[in-house]
């Protein structure tokens, strides 16, 4: 759904965050970003145990499966799989 511009030519929420997130990413730079993820990967692997991770993995699946069907997976995994094959053939030729 678009943000709706506000009265006065002043910036919509989503084009605020936009602008925030490019300057802490300018002043802090990618590597904060993967920290910070990290930590949270952990705090919540803390509270919530690692089988969370599997629960919340398996709803996942299952909303990709019954929006795409079974058929998506086979796709994908023969596209991983070409994709695997020419990098190998590559990293041969160096």
């Amino acid at each position: 759904m678009p943000a709706k511009q506000k009265k006065g030519g002043a910036m919509t929420t989503e084009e605020a965050g936009r602008k925030g997130g490019e300057a802490v990413k300018k002043k802090y730079g990618p590597a904060f970003y993967a920290e910070i993820g990290r930590k949270g990967g952990e705090e919540t692997k803390r509270e919530y145990g690692p089988e969370f991770y599997s629960r919340i993995g398996e709803k996942g699946g299952e909303a990709v499966k019954k929006k795409h069907g079974p058929e998506f997976y086979a796709e994908i995994g023969r596209k991983g799989g070409r994709a695997r094959k020419r990098a190998r053939e590559v990293s041969k030729r160096k």
